[in-house]
């Protein structure tokens, strides 16, 4: 891939979250970046003509997915160097969070290009902020593969972890998902379901695994649209120290060292009063 250096950037690539519902959610910034952006890359341009032509926004649009980032960014570097800004939009949230954008993002910031953040809407921070689950330390995992298999060969990577984890799934796969998690986890362990954030069938519950995968079964609707699963991480096991036995300690250490010494050491490891490990340590020692 070429590489344009960009040794006094007059251009910028701007990274601009869109609402995941309601036309009204999005930022007055973010508005005026994109009417402002000489041309804005989006992963389906015809989705996000239905966001932009409400909004008077006639930027061009230049579609950027999974399937052609490599050559877009090609594309894009050219027009920065030319002194063009670029926004990047996804089809909704916030760009590169399961979403492209990775690929252009490294090769803007190789080729020395400023980069901003508009920020603005993201399905699995504001499933997080409302699941009642610890929020201070969490994992994103993004999709599960989706063959099960492969699925509940993940689901047992993450089996020990502690911190709050954070899935997306589709409509097509949230029940096999779930009876995967039952499975693995544990029947018993919390879930936060979050179905159409922000939408106008929003929904979110929060169950135990076995209860979530009723929940779905219940009604149709239920497994309707898009899903955020707020995971509630495994306890956190608490290590003990197994007890020592003193005497056989004593007896090891006083087989190679004096009693005092000895006492010292086993003192040291039990938290036995040094003069009790003494007076204990000069008994067997007489015998």
């Amino acid at each position: 891939m070429s590489v344009f250096t960009a040794a006094r950037p007059s251009a910028t690539l701007w990274i601009v979250a869109t609402p995941i519902g309601n036309l009204e959610d999005i930022a007055p910034r973010a508005v005026r970046v994109l009417r402002q952006a000489a041309v804005i890359a989006a992963e389906d341009t015809r989705h996000s003509a239905r966001l932009t032509r409400p909004l008077g926004i006639d930027t061009p649009m230049l579609s950027l997915h999974e399937h052609n980032e490599q050559a877009r960014t090609e594309q894009l570097l050219a027009r920065l160097a030319d002194g063009d800004d670029v926004a990047l939009i996804s089809d909704a949230g916030t760009p590169l969070i399961s979403d492209p954008g990775f690929v252009l993002v490294r090769a803007v910031r190789r080729a020395g290009f400023p980069i901003q953040s508009v920020p603005g809407p993201c399905a699995a921070i504001a499933a997080l902020s409302i699941a009642g689950l610890p929020s201070d330390r969490f994992v994103f995992e993004g999709f599960l593969p989706a063959k099960a298999t492969p699925r509940a060969a993940r689901l047992a990577e993450l089996a020990a972890e502690t911190r709050t984890l954070v899935f997306y799934e589709s409509s097509h796969r949230i029940g096999k998902c779930v009876a995967d998690m039952a499975r693995v986890f544990g029947a018993e362990r919390q879930i936060t379901l979050c179905r159409e954030l922000t939408k106008l069938h929003e929904q979110s519950v929060s169950l135990s695994a076995e209860a979530i995968g009723e929940w779905l079964l219940a009604d149709d609707n239920h497994r309707r649209g898009e899903f955020v699963l707020v995971v509630a991480g495994a306890p956190v096991r608490q290590e003990t120290t197994p007890s020592l036995d003193v005497d056989a300690l004593l007896a090891e250490l006083l087989a190679i060292t004096g009693t005092r010494p000895a006492a010292k050491i086993v003192a040291r490891l039990t938290g036995m009063p040094r003069n009790e490990a003494y007076a204990r340590a000069l008994e067997m020692a007489s015998h």
